[in-house]
């Protein structure tokens, strides 16, 4: 049997959904990750930025704008360095300003991913994956990229069958 890892990225507390600004306990790219790891049996690994984002959604958004423009690579609390014994890499985040948060750049382009199987995953209120596959393909050379599953946030705590089946199928 492969061995999968779900790497992933997601952020707590003030976030925009279609209903408005939300408080969220857990982040809506997190509780995909855990769909995942329940279905793949995989290890979870969550990028942690050492310097948190503002609690305030607009604040976020603003430093994130920044770090994209800047081209920024925001030290992480913590690395995964090797990802040798996995064969199945899912990769999640929230789409930011059409495409992935800068905290996943940082840590991607320290991996081989070399002969791996990339399945990505992204939340959002209406973007879906934006301009990120293309960047992954960048930041994931030698890797097979399957198509990617795209939860819009407002829809996350009804997405567990859909998980099952894009994990599953």
């Amino acid at each position: 049997m492969s061995k999968s890892l779900v790497l992933f990225f997601s952020r707590a507390g003030n976030n925009y959904t279609n209903e408005g600004i939300k408080d969220l306990e857990i982040g809506n790219t997190e509780v995909i990750a855990n769909y995942i790891k329940e279905f793949a049996d995989a290890d979870l690994f969550k990028m942690d930025p050492l310097n948190d984002y503002p609690e305030d959604y607009m604040k976020c958004t603003e430093v994130a704008k920044a770090e994209l423009k800047d081209d920024a690579r925001p030290e992480l609390k913590e690395y995964i360095e090797d990802i040798s014994e996995y064969d199945t890499i899912y990769i999640g985040f929230p789409n930011w300003w059409n495409t992935m948060p800068m905290p996943v750049w940082t840590q991607l382009e320290r991996l081989d991913f070399s002969g791996k199987t990339v399945k990505p995953f992204v939340t959002h209120e209406g973007s879906g994956f934006g301009k990120s596959l293309k960047d992954l393909k960048k930041l994931c050379p030698g890797a097979k990229i399957e198509d990617g599953l795209s939860i819009q946030g407002s829809f996350v705590d009804d997405s567990r069958k859909k998980v099952k089946h894009w994990v599953k199928g």
